[in-house]
């Protein structure tokens, strides 16, 4: 294999290893699985059972539940017999962590067990240990004791496994040789799939997850090469992004992380993991599934994108695009936001406040958000009211032409494919030209543009693999090097919120997630989403892939039976006070096994430790222990104030005269 998947420019699924989970079969050439995991306590037989139906009724195709020890792991038998007795054979598995014991009994029970390779035989004291090779060898040893018996047991009963990386409970032994890194978690799986390999045993499912997408992105990545190169075949992919959150935001960080793997043919069953009853994360699920139901055959019928033969990038590491800065697009800016007014019959300054800008008309001045666009697409309109400073208007270029010198200096021009060989009439700082990458007269285009430092590409296509084909065109700019920035149009015909969601996720942050893009313009036909939804959408786009920060990040798990507090009443009420902290990312954990572990990549932590009572953290580093729940999110405040993280909330944050 070349890279990580098969090709980049006509779709096709990874080949992996076929695995039987109970009657379920995964990976191969079969399709892709979706799952959940349940939210009760797993000593309620009752409570787990009719969730567990709940999932599967809403098309769960393996359901999980947790077993942190051996009480748990035992009571797995009268919940599968009581599904069972109702009719029920989906695959049940059993999530293990700190316990081999409890995974050794489980194993024996259900269908799958789920391993964690960062906590399933270490234990994590965030200490650095500087290990000799032989040192280092000696605890592989030690792993391969302890983890072989649950191997040969699965071997027995023709128990699955899946070997599951988190990126915040890396081992302190792959910690301190590898770092926390991408890398490290391909380290921690594989330790434990050599030992699986070494005793005959493949029905493994391994997967790579992170809260940042980002992250998870490269680490799938790497793994697929890592094992390609080491045994010549890849074992089916278990993708999803980790402590997703709730809403929206929850929606979007999955659909971004799995959305850009599933582009590439990579994955074979997928979890999408929201704050939010599990029943609910299987239409996620499959929504971004059936996005690929039809694929092969449609990208069969299309016409060939020009293939890659060299990526002229790491797809393994960040490195955003080199391009020229043209106002405040490209280079160092941070990407903008482009809100779509096409549609818009007229425009006055109340239309603006969906995008961020309310204007106070008593006091002529306009209030700004963090999450405001950059600029305003108006089609064939030109407002006749003041603009506040930071919005700058784009419009057609033959309204444009048509306008008078006051509406120019305030407005930028759009072109339409050739009609940019058209017109030599254009704006002196900055002209905006719309590109089906897929289309004829796209190369010629690139000639007439390349040392043009005026040009800002909007880049769409017609191809039904639109993300594919502007990808292999940016990847021709960087080959030619061309260095006009780019703005990620992105239109979505779908009929439902989520699948526009999701649509948008995929088709922009899969390319994002490369460095490939300096701006994202969303779009729905007659602007059916409307205007504060689409804006939303764009700033959470780019909050999600880490290239813009705009509002608070909170990394939140979904419930599941170790939780010790409502996790979504909880987060609802950090939510409501700490919404306004810009950049600051706060983990919301239900458990120690998910924090502090999963909370790696989080300036402060709120964590579940024992009936009532949470623990604080900063960074990785507990502050306060035992704290009761019923003040602990005043005490998150107090904490966020002395690490000067706290800013107190205001109704606007910039006012600037119109």
């Amino acid at each position: 294999m070349q890279w990580y998947c098969h090709s980049l420019t006509r779709y096709q699924r990874l080949k992996t290893l076929e695995v039987r989970i109970g009657d379920l079969l995964l990976g191969d050439s079969h399709p892709i699985r979706v799952q959940t995991m349940t939210t009760t306590d797993t000593m309620d037989t009752l409570a787990t059972v009719e969730q567990s139906i709940r999932c599967i009724e809403a098309g769960a195709e393996l359901v999980r539940i947790t077993a942190p020890s051996k009480k748990e792991a035992e009571n797995l038998l009268n919940i599968r017999n009581e599904l069972r007795k109702r009719g029920y054979k989906t695959p049940l598995v059993a999530d293990i962590h700190f316990t081999p014991n409890a995974a050794e009994i489980a194993a024996r029970i259900v269908e799958k067990v789920r391993v964690n390779p960062g906590n399933y035989i270490d234990k994590k004291k965030f200490e650095f240990i500087e290990y000799s090779d032989a040192e280092y060898n000696e605890e592989i040893d030690r792993i391969r004791e302890r983890f072989t018996p649950l191997v040969k047991i699965c071997k027995e009963y023709g128990t699955a496994m899946r070997i599951g990386t988190n990126h915040g409970s890396l081992s302190d032994r792959i910690m301190s040789r590898y770092g926390d890194t991408p890398m490290g978690m391909v380290e921690s799986a594989m330790e434990f799939l050599r030992v699986a390999r070494g005793e005959s045993y493949h029905q493994i499912v391994l997967s790579m997850k992170s809260s940042n997408p980002q992250v998870m992105v490269q680490a799938y990545r790497l793994l697929i090469r890592r094992m390609d190169e080491e045994f010549g075949a890849c074992y089916p992919l278990h993708l999803g992004v980790t402590e997703a959150g709730d809403g929206e935001d929850g929606r979007i960080k999955s659909a971004i992380g799995i959305g850009a793997l599933l582009e590439d043919g990579v994955g074979d069953t997928i979890r999408v993991s929201l704050t939010e009853d599990p029943e609910l994360e299987i239409p996620v699920c499959k929504d971004l599934v059936n996005r690929y139901q039809e694929r092969a055959a449609r990208a069969q019928q299309a016409a060939l994108i020009r293939p890659v033969e060299k990526i002229p990038y790491s797809p393994f590491e960040y490195q955003r695009r080199r391009s020229r800065a043209i106002s405040n697009i490209g280079d160092h800016h941070v990407p903008v936001v482009i809100a779509d007014f096409m549609h818009a019959k007229s425009i006055v300054p109340e239309d603006l406040l969906p995008v961020g800008y309310r204007y106070d008309a008593a006091n002529d001045k306009w209030n700004i958000s963090d999450a405001a666009a950059d600029f305003l697409y108006t089609g064939d309109k030109i407002t006749d009211f003041p603009l506040p400073g930071t919005l700058k208007l784009i419009c057609d270029h033959e309204t444009w032409l048509r306008a008078g010198d006051s509406e120019r200096q305030r407005s930028y021009p759009l072109y339409q494919g050739t009609d940019w060989l058209r017109h030599t009439e254009r704006s002196g700082i900055l002209n905006f030209l719309s590109l089906d990458t897929a289309g004829d007269a796209a190369a010629e285009i690139l000639q007439q543009i390349r040392k043009d430092d005026t040009v800002v590409l909007c880049l769409w296509s017609s191809h039904p693999l639109a993300m594919p084909s502007i990808r292999r065109f940016m990847m021709e700019l960087i080959n030619q090097d061309i260095r006009c920035p780019v703005i990620l149009a992105v239109e979505s015909h779908e009929q439902t919120r989520d699948e526009q969601l999701i649509h948008f996720s995929t088709e922009a942050g899969a390319l994002l997630l490369d460095g490939l893009g300096d701006g994202i313009w969303l779009m729905t036909g007659a602007g059916k989403a409307g205007h504060r939804r689409l804006n939303d959408w764009a700033f959470s786009i780019l909050q999600a892939t880490r290239t813009r920060i705009s509002r608070t990040e909170y990394i939140s798990c979904p419930s599941c039976g170790r939780t010790l507090f409502d996790l979504q009443e909880t987060t609802a009420r950090i939510r409501a006070v700490t919404h306004h902290l810009k950049g600051v990312k706060i983990a919301i954990m239900g458990c120690i096994v998910n924090g502090p572990g999963e909370m790696a990549d989080a300036d402060f932590g709120y964590v579940g430790s024992g009936p009532g009572k949470i623990t604080l953290y900063k960074g990785k580093e507990v502050v306060k222990r035992g704290v009761d729940s019923a003040v602990a999110v005043e005490e998150l405040i107090g904490l966020l104030k002395a690490s000067d993280a706290w800013i107190e909330p205001v109704v606007t944050t910039k006012t600037v005269p119109s």
